[in-house]
């Protein structure tokens, strides 16, 4: 029991952390080296990383600096012609990313976003920009994903000090009432805010085991609302479309809604919070997911 409470303070340090990684990561994106704006630019990542991408191209396309697309590296399609190809990974040593950059055409800058610029992902890019301060110990990855998206939303002119105060409040916050009476958990959010619900889903599913879905908010009602129970936590990380709300809560579903003024970015911290309480209520190491590794290295 001691070793599982100080793996799980191991995590919860670095979930604490992240208000302070995101400045550091701000000051980094004034140093420079992210794609221009009006360059048309791909992100790939595996798993967190994929989630995040697919934030990040929201961000990017939605404020109109260019077209963004993102990608699970293993599905990054051949013959579309990007000036940039990001790959992101926190490890440096995913197999996926490596092929990726090597599948490159040499016309296409390849930037890495990593935890050390001394991997082989960062190698083997031309270019690199290294979160070391963000990068670790947890297999769960929190800090280094969340850092990664307030480094670009510094360089797309986005207020990063607001943010980290908003992450601030979440990580004071109190957490759904009732959060371990629920047995299916339904993350919602629009734009950038439906990546990090797949990034929240996935929390909670490889930390806590919990069964643990994510759809774009609008994408509820085309099916999914009707397994929704009295067991049931919808919780939406960014503004719900009108009438939605309604919806859910005539389902017998619980809703959790986003504090006014909020942002969806502070409010997965509050998802992988609740991500940890879950995983401690059943005894298991949120830090460590069964059969996960901190990163995935084919042979």
């Amino acid at each position: 029991m001691d070793a599982l409470r100080a793996e799980t303070n191991i995590l919860v340090t670095e979930v604490n952390s992240q208000p302070d990684c995101w400045r550091r990561a701000a000051e980094v994106a004034a140093a420079g080296g992210l794609p221009e704006h009006g360059s048309r630019v791909a992100l790939v990542g595996c798993g967190t990383s994929r989630y995040m991408a697919e934030a990040v191209a929201a961000w990017r396309e939605g404020a109109g600096l260019g077209e963004s697309d993102a990608f699970a590296a293993s599905e990054m399609p051949h013959g579309r012609a990007y000036d940039f190809v990001v790959a992101i990974s926190r490890s440096g040593t995913t197999t996926e990313i490596l092929r990726v950059i090597d599948e490159t055409p040499s016309h296409t800058t390849v930037l890495a976003i990593t935890g050390s610029d001394s991997t082989p992902v960062a190698r083997a890019a031309a270019h690199n920009i290294s979160l070391p301060f963000a990068d670790e110990q947890a297999v769960v990855q929190t800090r280094f994903a969340t850092s990664v998206c307030a480094l670009w939303r510094a360089h797309l002119g986005h207020d990063v000090e607001h943010l980290a105060k908003l992450a601030e409040h979440s990580l004071a916050a109190t957490l759904p009432v009732g959060l371990t009476n629920y047995r299916q958990f339904v993350f919602l959010g629009r734009g950038a805010g439906a990546g990090l619900a797949n990034e929240a889903a996935l929390k909670l599913r490889e930390a806590s085991l919990s069964w643990s879905e994510a759809y774009p908010a609008m994408e509820l009602r085309h099916g999914p609302i009707s397994l929704l129970e009295t067991h049931s936590l919808v919780w939406s990380l960014s503004e719900l479309p009108e009438g939605l709300d309604q919806e859910v809560q005539a389902s017998g579903a619980t809703l959790e809604l986003p504090s006014p003024g909020g942002d969806p970015l502070a409010e997965l911290v509050r998802a992988q919070r609740a991500a940890i309480a879950l995983a401690q209520s059943k005894g298991i190491d949120p830090s460590q997911p069964r059969g996960l590794a901190r990163s995935i290295v084919l042979k």
